[in-house]
């Protein structure tokens, strides 16, 4: 594992553990709201803010984006890319569906991702054209290659975002054609699931790149596949496909109906 890979896993860890210190510490948490449904709380600010200054002390010259501080000044050929804490409703909520995502891009190409899950205490790491892993052990995709045995995730960030384009038609299209779908409400963490074969699949529309940068790395170095909803790679702008590879020309499809 290279260098940079064992420091986001360290600290991704470390900020884990201040989010389980948070939460069993505050039982009303102030809420704010992006929009009517999409929340923040004080803690992603402080988790962000915690993964930010040990980023910038040890790589200074660096550049980083975060899902609340927006991308720092200056120029770098390397940008980390964070989510501090991704399925906040169910951190508020005590729910243990929540991750921290961090990944490293050089020039726009993956370098390493990280997805951390602090409630399940589980550490989803890749980097490019070496594997992926879980809490150390290789992972990899599952072999399901048929819809009718598939399990699949997805998510509403189109409706918290109150879009006229959402997600209901196609969940109502793809139900009755699948085993069962699940709904985590992390999409760093349903991505990791597909990357280890907890799931076979997972669509979503609306994400944003610290959504996804993490565990599109690792599904992908697990062998899957990940796409937008035209089967190229312009996500997550054009919607986010990720699956095990066996049924993801069928599941596109389905998706672009």
């Amino acid at each position: 594992m290279a260098a940079w890979t064992e420091f986001m896993v360290d600290i991704a860890e470390a900020a884990g553990k201040r989010l389980l210190e948070y939460s069993e510490g505050d039982e009303r948490m102030e809420l704010e709201f992006k929009n009517e449904r999409d929340i923040v709380t004080e803690y992603d600010r402080a988790t962000e803010e915690f993964l930010v200054a040990r980023i910038l002390k040890r790589f200074p010259e660096h550049r980083v984006w975060g899902e609340e501080g927006g991308v720092s000044e200056g120029e770098s050929e390397f940008t980390w890319i964070i989510d501090p804490i991704d399925g906040t409703t169910s951190f508020v909520h005590k729910q243990p569906f929540y991750s921290i995502s961090i990944a490293l891009v050089r020039n726009g190409a993956p370098l390493a991702g990280v997805v951390h899950a602090p409630r399940l205490g589980e550490t989803f790491a890749a980097e490019t054209g070496k594997g992926a892993v879980l809490n150390g052990r290789d992972i990899r995709v599952s072999s399901c290659s048929k819809l009718i045995d598939a399990v699949l995730a997805t998510g509403f960030a189109c409706l918290r975002a109150e879009l006229p384009e959402n997600n209901l038609a196609r969940f109502a299209e793809i139900a009755p054609k699948i085993r069962g779908i699940r709904r985590y409400g992390s999409a760093a963490l349903d991505l990791a699931y597909v990357a280890c074969g907890r799931l076979d699949g997972f669509w979503e529309m609306n994400l944003k790149p610290y959504d996804i940068a993490a565990g599109a790395l690792i599904v992908a170095e697990a062998g899957g596949m990940v796409t937008d909803f035209n089967g190229v790679e312009e996500f997550p702008e054009r919607g986010t496909l990720a699956t095990n590879g066996r049924i993801h020309e069928r599941m596109l499809e389905l998706v672009l109906n």
